[in-house]
């Protein structure tokens, strides 16, 4: 297997739950610096995955670096894990619940009515905890100082949302849905939508355009490959 770094490579990653998308970015850079032997390369990513998700990202070197925006505008597949009856500010489990409700009275039925209506173009209000810039600083820095952030919606549009499964409290659900989509947001609203409170409790992205997970290296993986080179 034979890469050329420097003129430009476009590297499918599974990223590990735990690891922040710069965590991924800096950990493949520093094994390709010494592999080469260099001091200096681009590595960028196309598309933020939050510590607590799971899944692919694309990572470019070199002069591929300059095409991350059009990967970045690509549709992307999710796969989620929610509990209904509970809310953190967050909308995952990053952050302590703040608020329980009742969920008994959610059937299948109702919530795949839900998810019918969230099906289509829409406004979404983007999470406090999210990397949105709000004055020059990250808006997850500013709630986590206990700072009240309003983000401003922004259109999105989910193409399919499927039911996959569902037990009380519990449920997955898998998307299509185009850039700038918050998962987590998602789950806050088909809460509300059903009456109750809802939290996501885990993360995969499977799909960036053509691009698919199954395809991905892991971090392991790839460092195997760079020892054999």
């Amino acid at each position: 297997m034979k890469f050329d770094f420097l003129e430009g490579e476009v590297l499918l990653f599974d990223k590990p739950v735990g690891w922040t998308s710069f965590d991924l970015v800096n950990k493949v850079r520093g094994l390709i610096k010494r592999r080469l032997g260099i001091e200096k390369i681009k590595v960028g990513h196309a598309g933020t995955l939050d510590p607590l998700a799971t899944g692919l990202m694309i990572l470019c070197t070199g002069k591929m670096t300059k095409q991350i925006s059009r990967f970045q505008n690509l549709d992307k597949n999710y796969v989620a894990k929610m509990e209904f009856g509970k809310t953190t500010p967050s909308f995952d489990t990053e952050t302590d619940v703040d608020h329980y409700y009742p969920y008994n009275h959610i059937t299948r039925e109702k919530l795949l009515k839900v998810l019918k209506g969230f099906t289509g173009t829409q406004e979404q209000y983007p999470p406090a905890y999210s990397a949105k810039n709000v004055g020059g600083e990250r808006a997850y820095k500013l709630a986590r100082k206990g700072e009240r952030v309003v983000l401003k919606p922004q259109v999105i549009t989910i193409s399919r949302l499927d039911l996959l499964s569902f037990d009380l409290p519990f449920c997955s659900i898998q998307m299509d849905c185009s850039k700038g989509t918050y998962v987590r947001a998602l789950v806050r609203d088909i809460g509300k939508s059903l009456d109750s409170g809802a939290v996501m409790t885990a993360l995969t992205r499977t799909r960036i355009g053509e691009y698919k997970l199954s395809d991905a290296y892991s971090v392991k993986y790839f460092e195997n490959i760079l020892s054999g080179m």
